[in-house]
């Protein structure tokens, strides 16, 4: 039954990069000229942005080995933050997960598996894209783990890359791009790239900004009978 356990869980592993990377972002409420560039549109999304939802589509891509296709895995659901430190994704396709960081500690719930993950919140994230997303006040404050430039334009988006100053870290770049719209501003696209050569893209859809959660979303309380494991 663990080796059984084991093979699934590996099968995860890659639709669940947002465990440590995967982060999401959102539609900002100023409508902002078209030619402010992606760091200046960051930079309001970071500071107005207090809570969000969304659904997402994430596609993670293993680095090509010789002479084999590079594999591609698709996953689907919905995201919800709030800040300081709250989000969840909730993977509907194609295994039903949950990925909760509740401010202290994040859990990742395994429905097939019958397992739950509880690590300290803050060991696991770091500088990656979730602690941009649900943990700054403004981009100042995340300089000093991260470089921002922009990229230019394309595919009617504006883009910003976030490079972790740490050279050691799982994280070796994050670029966003970004749409203007009537409304505003919205996040298009996430695209993490980890050091290990791994390729993680969300798209967004459906985004609202600044709605009402009910503190409950992000509150983890393990269903009866679950394995919880703590490394």
């Amino acid at each position: 039954m663990m080796q059984m356990k084991s093979v699934w869980k590996s099968r995860r592993s890659a639709l669940v990069l947002g465990l440590y990377s995967g982060c999401v972002w959102g539609v900002l409420s100023l409508a902002l000229p078209v030619q402010a560039d992606g760091v200046d549109l960051l930079a309001q999304f970071v500071k107005q942005a207090r809570s969000g939802r969304a659904d997402f589509t994430q596609v993670v891509t293993s680095p090509s080995r010789a002479g084999q296709t590079p594999r591609s895995k698709t996953s689907s659901g919905s995201f919800e933050f709030q800040r300081p430190g709250k989000f969840r994704f909730d993977y509907r396709k194609p295994f039903v997960q949950t990925l909760l960081a509740d401010g202290q500690t994040l859990w990742l719930h395994d429905v097939d598996l019958n397992q739950v993950t509880a690590r300290k919140q803050q060991q696991v994230l770091g500088s990656t894209p979730v602690a941009l997303l649900t943990a700054a006040a403004d981009l100042q404050s995340l300089k000093a783990d991260f470089q921002f430039s922009p990229e230019p334009a394309r595919d009617g988006l504006a883009w910003v890359r976030a490079t972790p100053l740490a050279a050691d870290g799982q994280i070796r770049s994050v670029l966003v791009g970004l749409r203007a719209t009537p409304m505003g501003v919205e996040l298009a696209v996430l695209d993490v790239q980890d050091s290990l050569g791994q390729r993680s893209v969300l798209t967004f859809a459906g985004f609202q900004l600044n709605v009402a959660l009910p503190a409950s979303q992000f509150v983890f309380k393990a269903p009866a009978g679950v394995d919880i494991i703590r490394p």
